[in-house]
């Protein structure tokens, strides 16, 4: 281990970066959408004369200012923070490659957090079609922002094989461009592109649904069905982006969903494959809510509608997310670096020479460091995929089998689709038994792992 290891009770670090990206995607996503529906609806105000369009705008924007401004950087700042803690061999790869596209997005954002205030603060003090031009430039470095982020993240899914070819070598700046758009770069962006159009109008709904109905019955009506126009078109193309995506995650990862899909009939499901139909219901249920109760009955449309599509958003942006994150498994940066941190290159190395030979930080217990480097990423002692709980069935010989298996990493292995292999020598392998023997509460391991 390189680094220190991070010990998150119960949820595990993992969990710790899941729930803050999810609450962060939310509102990082509506900062790209929400930018583009405010200059979008101020000119058709304009240009319709909707002069009771302004006033509800200029609330929309003072919350647009708060909810992006605070809670969204904030929660950026949280996601740094935390992957920086779970995973530092993986956050100094993205560093050490895209430092460049990094600084290019803070100048975006710098950016996008000024013009957004002026947008605000100025509202009703400058000429309209300069204060129009103040809400085009910030969803302009808005978008911007999206475009960078896109090619980093997909980066750790499908680093592309320009990449791969000269990682560990020091020339991978060479080949910046061909990581930064990798092959699945471009669906991944009009997907995200679709989520941040759709969360604008989810998000407008809850100003929409706070317009009272009977004293502004034609103001209401208009603005709602207005917001509602932002989610379907959305709806309608991400199933096929959705699948353009798909073709391009490599085999191997895609394999997780196809998994459960081809074991429906007999009641096998992948975690991926869960998360997929997820996103298929509540997607098709924000379709009918937003239709039957906004749409057709926009006067009557109340605030805890507006609530309830919001949550249902929730739901199938953490379940996006969530399926992103195992269709890498068993990698963090796709055949490049697993999700314990071990370099693929270096797995033979460290079975030959020792996964703790050069570690600061072993401790007492050398079974208890390898856990933590090899196995706490992924897993809890008594919390999130406890180890007390799947080991609970398996005696010292059984933990040392499977331990057997996941060290080998053969081809046929049961694990290897979602799982690293194992790495260290025999008798860090034997040393890792016998401390999983204890928390099993199955007494000192009398099995080998040889």
């Amino acid at each position: 281990m390189n680094y220190p290891f991070w010990d998150v009770p119960v949820i595990g670090s993992a969990w710790v970066i899941g729930l803050i990206a999810i609450f962060h995607v939310m509102i990082s996503h509506f900062a790209v959408g929400g930018g583009l529906y405010l200059p979008m609806a101020e000119r058709k105000a304009l240009r319709e004369g909707r002069e009771e369009w302004m006033d509800v705008l200029r609330g929309h924007a003072k919350f647009f200012l708060i909810l992006t401004g605070v809670f969204g950087a904030v929660s950026g700042v949280g996601i740094w923070f935390a992957i920086g803690l779970a995973h530092p061999e993986a956050t100094s790869t993205l560093i050490h490659n895209f430092v460049f596209g990094w600084a290019i997005e803070w100048v975006f954002f710098i950016v996008e957090l000024t013009t957004a205030a002026v947008y605000y603060y100025t509202w009703g003090r400058i000429d309209d079609r300069l204060h129009l031009k103040i809400g085009w430039l910030y969803a302009g470095a808005s978008f911007c922002t999206l475009v960078i982020i896109n090619g980093i993240l997909t980066f750790m899914l499908t680093p592309g094989q320009t990449w791969l070819g000269v990682a560990g070598t020091g020339a991978e700046a060479s080949v910046f461009w061909n990581a930064f758009f990798n092959p699945t770069y471009w669906p991944s962006l009009f997907l995200r592109i679709c989520v941040c159009i759709s969360l604008a109008g989810v998000w407008a709904l809850i100003t929409a649904s706070r317009i009272d109905g009977e004293q502004f019955p034609a103001l209401k009506t208009s603005f709602v069905r207005w917001s509602v126009k932002w989610l379907l078109p959305s709806f309608v193309a991400m199933p096929f982006l959705m699948l353009w995506y798909l073709a391009m995650v490599p085999e191997t990862q895609r394999a997780l969903l196809t998994l459960g899909i081809a074991t429906i009939g007999s009641g096998t499901f992948s975690q991926v494959t869960r998360a997929a139909l997820v996103i298929a219901m509540a997607s098709a249920t924000i379709v009918g809510v937003a239709y039957f109760l906004a749409y057709r009955s926009p006067r009557d449309f109340g605030f805890a509608h507006a609530v309830a599509v919001l949550v249902l958003a929730l739901f199938a942006t953490a379940a996006g997310e969530y399926s992103r994150e195992l269709l890498r498994k068993p990698y963090v940066v796709g055949d490049h670096m697993y999700s314990n941190g071990v370099r693929v290159k270096s797995v033979a190395a460290i079975n030959e020479s020792g996964y703790l030979r050069n570690s600061l930080w072993t401790g007492g217990n050398r079974g208890e460091a390898i856990f933590r480097g090899q196995c706490g990423s992924c897993h809890t002692v008594d919390g999130y995929r406890s180890m007390k709980k799947l080991l609970a069935a398996r005696d010292a010989a059984g933990i040392a089998n499977l331990l057997k298996i996941l060290h080998e990493n053969k081809d046929d292995s049961p694990y290897r689709r979602f799982m690293p292999p194992l790495a260290g020598t025999q008798e860090e392998v034997a040393d890792l038994g016998a401390y999983l023997a204890g928390l099993a509460k199955t007494g000192p391991a009398t099995a080998s792992a040889k």
